[in-house]
Formats: structure tokens, C-alpha cells, sequence
């Protein structure tokens, strides 16, 4: 009697149903058969190796590798299997032995000839490659609506005065739109962050074999052409080894979500505050609450930033210390920057959304803006301005802060200051600020127009830096339009060049 399928068992698992073209004979099955494949989880590149099978195939015929009637016959097959779909793919470990299999089984052992000059291994990372960089185009796409959302809104509201916070205290009046303007600067660079990991994910790892390259007189750039990657990775070893380039896209994306989680925060305590009231498209209510108004979706986006961050720890981990060259840990290194970037592109498109529908209430906001003597750092930079040192000024400022009311009005504030100043000065605070200027200075609104440098709060400098922004997310657009274009064009290079065939 046999032991039935104990993991010490002296059993063969081996039949004729399990074997394919890699897995056969004593390789065939055996207990850990399923928990090697990726075959479902693989699902995400189907298309990539598709079109993976036909550029090197169509390549392999140009060489004069294979012959132009096998490679008809091994590209109708793929053809055929296209068609047929993901799903109907037979067993196997992985995505592109099952395709081979059912090439096999539909066109016979030419279709073998498929895999000549290549391994799974540069197979893999270049089939990765393939579908992560459109993944990488998705994402950027998601934040720069992001930003036409955080600019758009921000244009509206360049002189709605609202509180500013700093360690979530009453810090200095600003505007709406500097705040959110804000965002839009730190979103721009997660773009251009995401375009650069485009960059160098875009590079061919296809004829760099098992990682010691390969007998046949390939034409590497040829199939680099055919599927729209802007060049080969030079060294075969490090072509079928790398995963750097997934490191750097979600590295990106996990700096694009803590951004995003940075906003979230910001509109959730903006809700609370009653600055902003976001879309019942973007809310919720209480299961027994009926007057709740719960802004749950950016709370999922605040959480994103910790999944995203995740992933980037495990995939560093199962990368950390891994001998050069293909090592099966890889299998478990790519579903990190899958979930990566399908949740950090989700929460940016939901993110810019509540941004776009929510509403800014300018009255409430206007309440608080001086709220917490939020205007004295206008009033030490007035005596700075007349030649007292900002030091010292400083020292008036905080002294009559430390005896005025929370709720203090102005009248009061301005008296308070003055005490102070007879205390530090010696002499009436009028000596050194006129009564207007200090009117103005005390004044929420004139303390925002009062910070006119660039980049500062005032409505003015607001609109310059608007406007700026505004030209690098048409800059932006144009970079992520010429990316798509060229992949799309060598999509139609590929299509003609298997059509030679047909």
C-alpha cells in the first residue's frame, strides 16, 4: 500500500494529464505542483505574453531561426489561443508554459519552436515589464486629474481666507486655494516620479535567456522594437535577474500615496472644522446616526498609503540578499506592485473626486482664519520693518499673546500689544506701526495679501503659481501622450509584422 499523496510518500503523481511542455515525466507533479504555479494569479500578463510570443517569434523567422511556414503556424496558434482565452489555458506553473502547451497541443511540436533562444526567465520579466509600465501610465494619468482637480478648485477659492495649521494649532491665515495648491506641487512631482520609473521599466530584457544568453544570432533591438520598449537591458544576467524597476515604481507609488494620505487627513479634519463639505458621492451616513455625514472614502484613501508601504516592504524583503541571476522568490516578488499600483491608482482617481465635488464653506472659513492670534506673526514682521529686531519683536508679539483671550477681537489684541511693547520697548507701539498698518496687519485678509512672494498666500502670488503649475500638468500630459503614442504605434508595428506571416 502506498501513502496517497503524504508528503513522504514513496508515490508517483505522475500522469499523462499533468505533464506539459517544461513539466514532465518525474517533473510532472507532486504535492507542491499548485503551490508553485502562479498560472491564476498570472491572468494580469496574458496579453503581455502574447505579445511577448509574437515579436520574438516574428523575430526568430527575420533570423532565419525558425522557417516562415513554422512561424505562420506557431502565430496562428497564439491566434488561436487568444482567442480561446486566459481561462481556457491547460495546467501549468505559469502563464507562458501554459501557452506553449496549448500552442503544442493546437499546431504540434513546431509550436516548440517558439521557445527557441529564450528562457522563462527573460520571458517573464519581459512579459512584467510589458503590462507594469501601462500600470505606470495609469497611475500618472490618475494624478494628474488629481491635480487639475486641486488646481481647478484652488483657482476658485485664491482669496478665500481660511485658518492655517501647523502641529494642527492655529498657525497664519491663508487661502484655500495656497492650501491646496499645496498638494498640487507634492502630486506634481509624485508624476514626474511615475514617468521616471516609466522610463527605465521600459527597457527590453528579451534574448538575455536564462541569464547566460544565448547560441543564436537573435536580433535583441528587433523585438525591444516590435513591443515598444526604448532599449535592452545590456547584460543578459541582469536582464533575467532585475526587479529594480518594480522597486522604483512603488516607491513612487507609496510616496504618491502618502501624499494622498497627507490630503485626506487634511479634508477630514477640513469636514470636521466645517471648512469643507465633501459630495454624498464621496460620504457616507451611520448605520444609527441619521445626521452623520462620515467622509469615509478619504478615510480608505488615508488607509491606502499603509498597503502601499507594505507592499514596498515586502517586495524589498523578498529581493534583499537574492543570489544574482533567476531565483524562484521572484514569483512572490511582483503581486506587491500589482496591488501597489491597482490601489494607489484607485485611491488617487477617488482622492481627486472628492476634490472636484466637495464644497468650501468661505463664511466658516473665514470665522477661524484669525482665530488663536493666528495674524502675529504679521504684526513682529511690521516692527521688524521698523527697524526693530525680529527677535525682539518676536519677544513683544509672544508677550501680549500670552495675556490675550482666545477669542480676543482686535481692539483688545492691538491693546495688548501695545502694553507689551511699553514693556519690551519702553516706548508706545505706535512709535515704531501706525494704527492703520497695524489695523491691516491684524486683519486676516490683509495678513494674507501682506505674504506676497512667490509662492506665498496672497491672491495674487496664488494666481502666478496657479498658473505655473497649470503649464507643467500640460507639460506632463504631453510626456504621458507621447509615452502612449509610441506604444500604441509599436502595438500596430508588431500587429503588420506577425500579418507577414499570415
Amino acid at each position: 500500500m502506498t501513502d496517497d499523496g503524504g508528503a513522504g510518500g514513496d508515490v508517483d503523481d505522475t500522469d499523462a494529464d499533468a505533464e506539459t511542455v517544461v513539466r514532465r515525466g518525474r517533473f510532472a507533479g507532486g504535492p507542491a505542483r499548485g503551490f508553485m504555479s502562479s498560472l491564476a494569479a498570472d491572468e494580469r500578463i496574458f496579453a503581455a505574453d502574447l505579445a511577448v510570443d509574437r515579436a520574438h517569434t516574428v523575430m526568430l523567422a527575420e533570423e532565419g531561426i525558425v522557417a516562415d511556414d513554422e512561424a505562420a503556424e506557431i502565430l496562428s496558434g497564439l491566434d488561436a489561443v487568444e482567442s480561446a482565452g486566459h481561462d481556457a489555458l491547460p495546467d501549468g506553473e505559469d502563464v507562458h508554459e501554459a501557452i506553449e502547451s496549448a500552442v503544442v497541443d493546437r499546431v504540434g511540436d513546431v509550436g516548440g519552436k517558439m521557445h527557441t533562444a529564450r528562457s522563462r526567465n527573460d520571458e517573464v520579466a519581459a512579459c512584467i515589464r510589458h503590462r507594469y509600465r501601462a500600470d505606470l501610465l495609469d497611475a500618472a494619468e490618475a494624478t494628474l486629474a488629481l491635480r487639475e482637480a486641486l488646481l481647478d478648485t484652488a483657482a476658485d477659492h485664491a482669496d478665500t481666507v481660511m485658518p492655517g495649521f501647523t502641529h494642527r494649532q492655529y498657525a497664519q491665515p491663508v487661502t484655500v486655494g495656497h492650501f491646496l495648491s499645496s498638494y498640487a506641487g507634492a502630486v506634481e512631482r509624485d508624476t514626474a516620479r511615475l514617468l521616471a520609473a516609466f522610463d527605465r521599466t521600459n527597457e527590453s530584457p528579451l534574448g538575455g535567456a536564462a541569464f547566460g544568453g544565448t547560441t543564436f544570432d537573435i536580433d535583441r533591438e528587433r523585438t525591444a522594437d516590435l513591443l515598444g520598449f526604448d532599449g535592452v537591458v545590456e547584460n543578459s544576467t541582469d536582464a533575467a535577474s532585475a526587479r529594480d524597476f518594480l522597486v522604483e515604481g512603488t516607491a513612487a507609488l507609496a510616496n504618491l500615496t502618502a501624499t494622498l494620505s497627507g490630503l485626506a487627513a487634511d479634508l477630514i479634519e477640513h469636514a470636521k472644522d466645517g471648512y469643507f463639505d465633501p459630495s454624498d458621492d464621496y460620504a457616507s451616513t451611520s448605520s444609527i446616526m441619521p445626521q452623520k455625514v462620515n467622509p469615509d472614502t478619504l478615510e480608505l484613501a488615508r488607509a491606502v498609503a499603509g498597503d502601499v508601504s507594505g507592499d514596498l516592504t515586502g517586495l524589498l524583503t523578498t529581493l534583499k540578499g537574492l543570489p544574482r541571476a533567476y531565483n524562484r522568490d521572484l514569483q512572490r516578488a511582483t503581486p506587491h506592485a500589482w496591488d501597489a499600483v491597482d490601489d494607489a491608482t484607485e485611491a488617487t482617481e477617488v482622492v481627486a473626486g472628492a476634490v472636484a465635488t466637495g464644497d468650501w464653506d468661505a463664511e466658516a472659513c473665514a470665522a477661524d482664519a484669525g482665530a488663536g492670534f493666528s495674524t502675529a506673526t504679521g504684526v513682529a514682521d511690521a516692527l521688524a520693518s521698523a527697524g526693530i529686531p525680529f527677535r525682539t519683536a518676536h519677544e513683544v508679539v509672544a508677550e501680549a499673546a500670552a495675556t490675550a483671550p482666545d477669542d480676543a477681537d482686535p481692539e483688545t489684541l492691538a491693546a495688548n500689544l501695545d502694553t507689551a511693547a511699553q514693556e519690551v520697548l519702553g516706548e508706545s507701539l505706535y512709535a515704531y506701526v501706525s494704527r492703520e498698518d497695524l489695523s491691516t496687519a491684524l486683519d486676516p485678509a490683509g495678513s494674507v495679501a501682506a505674504r506676497d512672494s512667490r509662492g506665498g498666500p496672497a491672491p495674487d502670488a496664488v494666481a502666478d503659481s496657479l498658473a505655473r503649475m497649470t503649464e507643467t500638468v500640460a507639460d506632463h500630459e504631453a510626456e504621458l501622450a507621447a509615452r502612449r503614442d509610441a506604444l500604441a504605434a509599436a502595438e500596430t508595428d508588431l500587429s503588420e509584422a506577425v500579418d507577414e506571416y499570415a
